[in-house]
């Protein structure tokens, strides 16, 4: 870590402590975890709903820690040879932190977001910026006010760029996360219904998403689809810079059925245009060919906003095919049990990726089953949102389906599905492996989706028992 006791008195002011301190000298590594602190580190304490960090203030302090941060709301005792910062808000002083960090390496920066594929085309960006050297990337759900500081606080001297996935819980998040990052290029995958129940709108969805440009460097760049009615409309009052927009000949963005939220722009053309051939699963991209790392047409669309990326951050392409694209679990992942091949999307579930979900499935030779679960945070529009993305399902014929509820919707699924040839609607992922079991022959394809809180990944381990 580069950043010394100079730097966090030039935020902070001198500290509290009665020894002599070097200014010049190294924090230390920052530690925001009592359980893995080590002699010398700095330690920042958390709060949370259910936690403070602070109880384990003295014990770090024990441990050999040089220096931390305290929140003024604090009353224990802390002692008088111990250097450490008074802050409002020790979270807030942490990501002062990492952007201080940030500032001081000077590399570039994507950040990521979007209503569905954020994970996805954030390893796709990962993967295609390699030639620059080491990428550092957010793992896992590092995609919030603590997780995206984390991030960048991973970063050295010897690596090569920053990609950072941000999340969205409700207005004014991704703005404080691009306040923290201050990117170099944005990307916004789309606006969807995701959390919807807690935005109200997609209106509002697209504002919230738009935020990520906050602080986007002056000369930065948003990278949108081509098409994004709303996106473009919440951009146009808050990024006066670069949009770069890119399309998929014959790729709509109408997931469901919205075609008086999508125009044709009279006075904007895209800025880079692909083609795809879905049957070869191939991509072509400024004069160059590509096997798609991932099969979908949506992840062609995130594939494309990764070559753009690249593109504008003057990566050379050319030698980058084959890419290999390691997804987390229950992301986007083609599983083998053996006598059945499973998509496996436990992870999360909205209606345009299950959507995106579904046509890929039947895309695959043979029978198709789909093992689907209760999208949530869908507000006042849930009934009508599962309702269209199971009439969608229907349309595309699959053989059948097994719903797992947790909410009201239970009446208007069965209602919905009893068209398949096998359908089904149970409360517990053990339930719809049993009903899913009985149907099933060698060589049939399944999907598995559902919000996190099913647990749906449960189904997988009975098919692979």
């Amino acid at each position: 870590m580069d950043i010394t006791f100079k730097d966090l008195i030039r935020l902070w002011g001198k500290p509290f402590s009665q020894k002599e301190i070097n200014h010049d000298l190294p924090i230390g590594r920052i530690s925001t975890d009592s359980r893995t602190i080590e002699k010398g580190d700095f330690f920042v304490p958390l709060v949370g709903n259910t936690f403070d960090g602070h109880d384990y203030l003295n014990n770090a302090i024990d441990i050999g820690i040089q220096a931390a941060i305290v929140s003024k709301q604090f009353k224990g005792l802390i002692p008088a040879d111990f250097t450490y910062w008074l802050v409002p808000d020790t979270l807030y002083a942490y990501q002062q932190i990492a952007l201080l960090h940030r500032r001081n390496l000077n590399l570039p920066v994507v950040a990521v977001t979007g209503s569905v594929g954020k994970t996805t085309t954030r390893e796709l960006i990962r993967s295609v910026l390699s030639p620059l050297g080491e990428i550092v990337s957010s793992i896992g759900n590092e995609n919030n006010d603590v997780g995206v500081p984390s991030t960048l606080l991973r970063g050295s001297e010897r690596d090569a760029a920053f990609v950072l996935e941000m999340g969205m819980r409700g207005i004014g998040q991704i703005e404080r996360l691009s306040r923290v990052a201050e990117p170099d290029i944005a990307v916004i995958t789309n606006v969807g219904q995701a959390h919807i129940g807690i935005l109200g709108s997609r209106e509002n969805i697209a504002k919230a998403k738009s935020e990520i440009t906050s602080n986007l460097r002056p000369d930065g760049v948003v990278i949108i689809p081509f098409g994004e009615n709303l996106l473009e409309k919440a951009l146009s009052g808050k990024w006066s810079g670069r949009i770069v927009r890119v399309a998929i000949e014959g790729f709509s963005l109408d997931w469901l059925g919205r075609n008086d939220e999508y125009f044709a722009f009279t006075d904007i053309e895209p800025d880079y245009i692909s083609r795809i051939d879905m049957q070869n699963n191939l991509i072509f991209f400024q004069g160059n060919k590509f096997k798609l790392p991932l099969e979908g047409r949506h992840n062609a669309m995130n594939f494309l906003m990764a070559l753009t990326v690249a593109t504008e951050l003057g990566v050379s392409i050319k030698n980058l095919d084959p890419l290999n694209i390691n997804m987390p679990k229950g992301r986007n992942r083609l599983v083998d049990c053996g006598q059945f091949l499973v998509l496996d999307e436990t992870y999360n579930s909205s209606p345009e990726s299950v959507i995106a979900s579904l046509e890929l499935l039947v895309s695959k030779p043979g029978r198709h089953f789909a093992v689907l679960g209760t999208m949530l945070e869908l507000g006042s529009e849930s009934i009508s949102l599962h309702q269209k993305v199971l009439q969608r399902a229907v349309e595309l014929g699959l053989t059948g389906i097994v719903f797992v509820s947790c909410g009201d919707e239970y009446n208007i699924i069965k209602k919905t599905i009893k068209e398949l040839p096998n359908h089904d609607v149970v409360r517990t992922p053990r339930d719809a492996a049993i009903s899913l079991l009985t149907w099933l022959s060698p060589g049939d394809n399944i999907l598995i989706k559902g919000s996190r809180k099913l647990e749906l990944e449960q189904v997988l381990a009975y098919l692979n028992q």
